[in-house]
């Protein structure tokens, strides 16, 4: 076995090393992608050390100390519009390897809190109706609705918002819920499909329940 003092010298190494190659990943490599993606980008925007995957032509318009984690897909769809768009305000936070799939409009707000594995759509991909799937046909326009996150919202770890839904300012959607309706302001909502909770402004003594519904699972 290593002897305990020289285990630590070979730990604060790797460390060290470990944190100077992922320093010139992040700093030299992925945010320089990352800002070469996006149609418009704020000050003091940040990734992880991973360049995230954005396949089709649409815009990407990112607010100012946003920080886009770990790894995350952006795939347009350019039937519906000829330029889809994905916003995301200031401040906000896209943890690693969520996934929007973007028709025509996905709106994120500012002071958002989005956990791992979180997934948008504005488009269900393919039509409800058999015989059109069989047919490789598209889904019809009244199926793609745009998606809009308001402010100083919570959405945990691998939640599913689904076309047309508006989730409210200071709202908090729990771990896995899949969310089909909009969501009033201030209300934790969770569950497949997702329903109300209860209020927020409310809670009282109860805010670690709200706390634990939102963190189960979390990164």
């Amino acid at each position: 076995p290593v002897p305990r003092p020289l285990g630590r010298v070979l730990i604060a190494v790797y460390n060290g090393v470990r944190g100077f190659v992922y320093f010139v990943r992040r700093v030299f490599i992925a945010e320089p992608m990352f800002r070469a993606m996006c149609t418009r980008v704020g000050r003091n925007v940040h990734t992880g050390i991973f360049v995230h995957w954005v396949l089709g032509d649409g815009e990407i318009l990112v607010g100012d100390d946003t920080t886009f984690d770990g790894r995350s897909g952006v795939h347009f769809g350019a039937r519906f519009s000829d330029r889809p768009r994905l916003s995301v305000g200031n401040r906000t936070y896209i943890g690693h390897a969520c996934a929007f799939t973007v028709a025509t409009d996905i709106s994120i707000g500012d002071d958002v809190y989005v956990a791992s594995g979180v997934r948008f759509f504005d488009s269900p991909g393919h039509p409800i109706d058999p015989a059109l799937r069989l047919a490789k046909q598209p889904p019809s326009p009244e199926q793609i609705r745009p998606v809009r996150v308001g402010n100083n919202v919570w959405i945990g770890t691998e939640a599913i918002i689904m076309p047309g839904v508006t989730i409210g300012d200071g709202s908090v959607v729990a771990a896995r819920a899949i969310v089909t309706s909009d969501v009033p302001p201030y209300t934790l909502v969770g569950g497949m499909p997702a329903r109300v909770i209860r209020a927020l402004e409310t809670l009282g003594q109860d805010r670690a329940e709200a706390v634990a519904l939102a963190t189960e699972g979390a990164s």
